[in-house]
């Protein structure tokens, strides 16, 4: 492991740039950013468009190491490269910003109120492609969509099987078990993965670490018990859905819990906006960002 990247990772003030939208999220990201489905003919184009925004955001001056503590990246955007040099090695050579990979597939379909994620029988040659290119971590998400305790616990015991896995390639996992903000037992299901969690940190390796994404929660400081676990080197929150402004006034309210948004980091920027207004609009963003991500 980068011992540059684990500090970095572990105790920097900042955050983690979310740029990991897949195949099915694809097209929402590209509409959001003002390009719609006639720009393309093809997923190869489709991707081609993608891995330009992500390049656009990851070149602007103010996407560094000094605010973006890390990003998030896509398979294939970790296959790519920007100005030559493979993306993973371009972040953290050139923008001093952690590379972490999206490994899971997607998610199963629903059962007992949750979505596992879909198997993965060719991880371990993604993990090992990963390591060559320079990448410190990975995320993979499920979904719980009810305060259902068979479901939640279902979910954990599957996150933490993998990401043992995955530490056992020298790699650092980001758990995401996101809780959708929407249901009407969301603080509930959360009391609920806290306990799982905090049972399953039991498995983790001695001297081994993983990092937790949770959706916001309900009950400000919920999560602070995994915060302070020695077993947990970070707590970043999803934006699951919330406007930036929503998502910053909560993630302030939590101590210790930093950002790792997605759709709240890039809003505001469009395909038509000049370099000038996409860089200002890009570092209004990560300043917020930022300070909200302090403020805890």
């Amino acid at each position: 492991m980068n011992k540059e990247m684990a500090a970095q990772a572990a105790n920097k003030d900042g955050f983690i740039a979310a740029l990991d939208q897949s195949g099915g999220s694809t097209p929402k990201a590209l509409k959001l950013y003002g390009v719609d489905e006639s720009a393309w003919s093809n997923e190869a184009e489709m991707f081609d468009l993608v891995h330009q925004m992500r390049t656009r955001i990851i070149k602007s001056p103010t996407f560094t190491g000094d605010k973006v503590m890390g990003a998030i990246l896509f398979e294939q955007t970790m296959d790519r490269d920007i100005d030559g040099t493979p993306t993973a090695q371009y972040l953290w050579e050139k923008r001093g910003v952690v590379p972490f990979l999206k490994v899971d597939k997607g998610l199963a379909d629903a059962k007992d109120g949750v979505k596992l994620m879909k198997p993965m029988p060719d991880l371990d040659a993604l993990l090992k492609r990963a390591v060559a290119k320079g990448v410190f971590g990975t995320k993979m998400r499920s979904v719980i969509d009810a305060a259902n305790p068979k479901g939640i616990a279902a979910v954990v015991d599957q996150q933490f099987e993998v990401g043992k896995q995955i530490l056992s390639h020298g790699l650092v996992p980001i758990i995401e078990p996101e809780v959708t903000i929407s249901i009407p037992d969301k603080a509930e299901a959360e009391d609920i993965l806290l306990k799982e969690i905090t049972k399953q940190l039991d498995s983790v390796p001695a001297g081994k670490q993983i990092m937790l994404k949770l959706t916001l929660p309900t009950k400000a400081n919920l999560y602070k018990p995994l915060i302070d676990d020695p077993r947990v080197m970070r707590v970043v929150a999803l934006s699951g859905g919330y406007s930036r402004d929503e998502a910053n006034e909560k993630l302030a309210q939590n101590k210790g819990m930093i950002a790792s948004f997605s759709r709240a980091l890039t809003e505001g920027l469009s395909a038509g906006q000049s370099d000038q207004q996409f860089n200002a609009a890009l570092a209004s963003a990560i300043d917020s960002i930022f300070e909200a991500s302090r403020a805890g």
